[in-house]
């Protein structure tokens, strides 16, 4: 197969399994869907999922946030792990909102990159999901699965941006990245990966990493 015979592969192979794409985070608007992406960072959805609900319910929106103490909120998004950086991260965060752009959450990229707590893949992230711009967050699922797949080298996530972007259709991007990620849960995940239900790794996949993997089976 040539790559774009590969792309086209993997491009078909994913829309025939997730025609409809779920949002894995719980959200109702672009505010909520930002605190919810930062706090995801090392947590996993489900958790986040299960304890948004309760800091929503005191406040969702940057307005009610800021009349809740760091501490507060600390207490409540404890769960999610590194409820420290977070809870400082949120409350900051709300506040430049109220202060700077009227509660309102910018569709910028680099603005939001301005925020506390919030990097480039949390940036791309909301404007991907809450504003439909294309952008193609890179998290551990799609960083492994295109080094599988032998799309980057793996290097850093940075890179393997680049390469994504390079070779996927723009217009794609947005269903793409969770299109991957669910992919990567379900079929290819870091631990107890099974390549024959793997169907995209089966066919397409690095030489290098198939053959590590037999390797592996036969031990």
């Amino acid at each position: 197969m040539t790559k774009s015979q590969k792309i086209k592969f993997v491009i078909d192979t994913l829309q025939k399994l997730y025609p409809e794409i779920p949002i894995p985070l719980d959200h109702k608007d672009p505010y909520t869907l930002l605190i919810a992406v930062l706090m995801s960072a090392q947590s996993t959805d489900v958790r986040v999922n299960k304890i948004t609900p309760l800091l929503f319910e005191r406040a969702d929106n940057p307005y009610d946030m800021i009349q809740l103490s760091v501490e507060e909120i600390r207490e409540i998004i404890k769960p999610v792990g590194l409820s420290p950086m977070k809870a400082k991260g949120i409350y900051g965060l709300s506040k430049i909102l109220v202060e700077k752009y009227d509660g309102v959450v910018p569709k910028e990229l680099e603005l939001l990159e301005e925020f506390p707590a919030v990097g480039h893949k949390t940036a791309s992230v909301v404007v991907s999901q809450a504003f439909g711009i294309p952008a193609f967050p890179v998290d551990t699922h799609i960083h492994r699965l295109l080094y599988r797949w032998g799309f980057t080298n793996g290097k850093n996530v940075v890179q393997t941006e680049k390469d994504a972007k390079r070779l996927f259709p723009k217009e794609l991007w947005n269903d793409l990245h969770l299109q991957i990620i669910w992919y990567g849960r379900e079929y290819s995940p870091a631990r107890g990966w099974d390549l024959e239900k793997d169907i995209i790794t089966k066919t397409i996949g690095r030489k290098t990493v198939l053959k590590e993997y037999y390797k592996k089976k036969t031990r």
